[in-house]
């Protein structure tokens, strides 16, 4: 059975997003995708989904959907508080970390995201039109999730069919997904000699603070400023950039690139996140101070494995758990209610 939910507001920053659009960037097209792929993997998981299916990213706040036909599954993985109101008009608290199951009239209404990035996984994934072999959202041309742009009210959400008892037990994380802690690790270069040694070395001994300026395209960060080797090496004839890379444009402060980035520049880069730091990016709203690390190209190797490991480890806890008035009737079935009888004169 399939589902269709209608949005009844929107939310803020809020865009259908899957693993990614691959194989398109010669042609000037981002990746795009999740934020933080293990964190909408979590989400997946809680609903029984692959862990590609696309998910409801969450930026600010989150939005308010109605179930219009059918039932459906659904979990939230991140920071936000989230309540369901029942047809019958009964409120509960949906608890991050937990999958519910919502039937038609029921109302699902997500607020302020905490912590930055957050995701809302549908069980059997939902009915999109793929774009360049993809339904992630690219909302600068347009393209993927509902119509190339951020959910509104009047959208609707439809489901894929899918063979899923309303009945059965649901599926909860005992703790929340976590990343490491502790400085954001990069490795230097391309261009890190475009930089006075001053600025090579004020990269990992400087406190940075991420600023307003920030979507999903990249973050700016502000700090000390970190001087070119001249003013002829802030620009560079424009080159490949991809998630992670930190520009440093001629004001000295660094622009760190998320998944939506564009796929050349022309500003020098003097590091590159690796890939098991950059989710925590989506997490460092305006205000968020952290410092970076230098590591090599093994110990990044080295990270990316711990960090898949960990995910793994907190994949393998799932339990299965059975909601407030929720009757197991198999395992009722199963038991002997009967223990004896006895005729009564």
């Amino acid at each position: 059975m399939s589902f269709t939910f209608e949005v009844l507001a929107g939310g803020l920053g809020n865009t259908l997003q899957d693993a990614g659009r691959f194989g398109f960037r010669h042609q000037g097209m981002p990746v795009s995708g999740f934020l933080d792929a293990p964190l909408a993997h979590c989400a997946n998981a809680l609903v029984g989904n692959p862990a590609d299916t696309t998910c409801l990213e969450m930026r600010l706040l989150g939005p308010t959907l109605q179930v219009t036909s059918g039932f459906a599954r659904v979990a939230i993985a991140g920071d936000a508080v989230a309540s369901v109101q029942r047809a019958s008009g009964v409120t509960q608290a949906l608890a991050n970390w937990h999958s519910v199951t919502l039937r038609e009239g029921d109302t699902l209404t997500v607020g302020a995201i905490k912590n930055g990035c957050a995701y809302i996984s549908f069980a059997g994934g939902l009915a999109l039109t793929s774009a360049m072999g993809s339904e992630s959202t690219y909302v600068r041309v347009g393209v993927g999730g509902l119509n190339g742009r951020a959910l509104a009210a009047g959208d609707r959400l439809p489901g894929r069919a899918r063979a899923i008892s309303p009945d059965a037990h649901e599926l909860r994380a005992p703790e929340p997904f976590c990343h490491k802690g502790g400085p954001i690790r990069v490795m230097l270069g391309p261009q890190a000699d475009h930089f006075s040694p001053d600025a090579r070395r004020a990269l990992t001994t400087s406190t940075w603070t991420t600023t307003p300026e920030q979507d999903r395209m990249g973050v700016r960060l502000a700090g000390v400023a970190l001087e070119h080797q001249t003013r002829a090496h802030a620009d560079i004839v424009s080159d490949g950039i991809a998630p992670g890379t930190i520009q440093v444009p001629g004001n000295g402060q660094p622009i760190v690139l998320l998944a939506d980035c564009h796929t050349v520049g022309g500003y020098p880069k003097i590091a590159t996140v690796i890939s098991a730091d950059l989710p925590r990016l989506a997490h460092m709203p305006a205000g968020t101070a952290f410092q970076f690390e230098v590591v090599s190209g093994d110990t990044a190797c080295m990270a990316l494995g711990e960090a898949d490991a960990a995910l793994q480890a907190w994949l393998g806890r799932l339990q299965r758990y059975a909601p407030s008035g929720f009757l197991d009737e198999q395992a009722l079935y199963a038991e002997n209610l009967v223990s004896g009888m006895c005729r009564a004169e």
